[in-house]
């Protein structure tokens, strides 16, 4: 093979897979969140009753079922067998994106298709089912694919499996920016010739007795257990902590010159990111937003783009008091005055926080905001915090030509990372 070609090339999004909380294709889960539709309910994967766990709400993906989407019984009885929840989310997500895209792989393409599948915090569930079983039963309880089920690149391994994606493959864990920074890495990637098509996203299936009481006990989530479609409220004054949510999304991101080729359908064009750490603490952010508004800053920069160059953000959003008024901070830094004119929305106030997943979905979102000249509203926004005084697009969808917009994922470890996204012009 002859040394890769460094000559930059533009991405496109081509294909969309969702699988949320209020609904199990991009149609279904863009319609819900253009009409306000909340998927936060009472807990219903355990009961939190059982270990005295104070919260009782999330977002759950309610009849889920991975035939639905693989219909051939072997094959999608060998998924249940060897993928945790986690993974088989991101299965269905990538069957759907790849179906949109009407992508085929075969030996003639294989080796440039690229798989990059983001999760938080992997197999959790099978970790905790298969610790059971060795301490009630034994270490010949415990099941031969435990490994294969709980480790955070299975996703991304399966995937590229199933798909034949010979091109690298791999899953980034960098808690809420996962699958922002699959993303992310799945531009650059293309838009440095190494691959002409990435399958890339996040997952998340985190929603058990052990995710629930660790962000519990570190005061991070909702107790509104009285009201759960009210929970979850982004930038509102009386937020109380982020609602829980799983699910997954995954795009197919390619080479504009690959996607005209064979005539694609293309949603929006990737034209930019960043990335940076707060290097502050492993949960809290940075108070000043500072480590956020350079990632915006230099994300903007390798767009090409100004401040006013952009219409909408689809923010990290979580309905915690610290990220909301920090990111908001962020925002302002870099957009000045200009940032009162933002369209800025969370998807997070409907779907709650699908961690490892969550950038992933903000960014099919944006695509479709971008596509239909629409954006969701942040519902359950009622009382305005003065430390949070941007236009969130409270509790109504809006009609807006989004030229350019902007994706932000803050995880835990002070991971920022920002994607810029937009029409695409000849």
């Amino acid at each position: 093979m002859n040394a890769i070609d460094k000559k930059e090339r533009r991405v496109v999004v081509t294909g969309i897979g969702m699988i949320s909380p209020v609904g199990q294709s991009a149609k279904e889960c863009w319609e819900a969140l253009l009409s306000g539709t909340s998927g936060v309910d009472s807990l219903t994967l355990f009961d939190p009753a059982e270990h005295g766990i104070e919260t009782k709400i999330a977002a759950e993906v309610k009849n889920f079922n991975i035939h639905d989407f693989y219909p051939d019984k072997r094959k999608a009885g060998a998924f249940l067998k060897e993928m945790d929840r986690v993974t088989l989310f991101a299965m269905a997500a990538a069957k759907l994106a790849v179906d949109d895209a009407a992508l085929k792989i075969d030996e003639s393409n294989a080796e440039r298709v690229a798989t990059f599948i983001g999760t938080g915090v992997g197999g959790l569930t099978t970790t905790i089912q298969d610790y059971q079983k060795l301490l009630e039963g034994g270490p010949r309880k415990v099941g031969v694919r435990s490994v294969i089920k709980l480790m955070p690149n299975a996703p991304s391994g399966q995937v590229a499996i199933e798909f034949g994606a010979k091109g690298r493959a791999k899953g980034d864990a960098t808690a809420c920016a996962s699958g922002l920074d699959s993303l992310l890495d799945a531009f650059m990637y293309i838009r440095d010739n190494r691959a002409d098509v990435v399958i890339a996203g996040g997952a998340e299936a985190a929603i058990n007795a052990i995710g629930v009481t660790s962000f519990g006990n570190m005061m991070a989530l909702s107790k509104r257990n009285d009201e759960p479609k009210k929970a979850s409220r982004p930038f509102s004054a009386d937020r109380d902590g982020f609602v829980i949510g799983e699910g997954a999304a995954v795009l197919i991101l390619e080479s504009l010159e690959h996607a005209r080729a064979r005539n694609a359908k293309i949603y929006a064009e990737v034209k930019g990111g960043a990335a940076s750490c707060d290097a502050h603490h492993i949960v809290a952010p940075n108070q000043s937003g500072e480590g956020a508004a350079r990632a915006i800053a230099e994300a903007l920069k390798d767009a090409g783009l100004s401040p006013t160059d952009i219409d909408y953000i689809n923010a990290h959003g979580t309905s915690t008091p610290l990220n909301d008024a920090c990111e908001t901070k962020a925002i302002k830094t870099v957009f000045g005055d200009y940032a009162h004119k933002l369209a800025i929305s969370s998807t997070k106030s409907m779907i709650g926080h699908l961690l490892g997943g969550a950038g992933a979905m903000g960014a099919a979102v944006t695509a479709l905001s971008i596509q239909d000249s629409k954006v969701h509203p942040t519902i359950n926004y009622d009382n305005p915090d003065p430390e949070c005084d941007l236009d969130y697009v409270p509790n109504v969808s809006r009609q807006l030509n989004v030229r350019n917009a902007l994706v932000e994922a803050l995880g835990f470890g002070g991971h920022n990372t920002v994607l810029v996204m937009g029409q695409l012009k000849d």
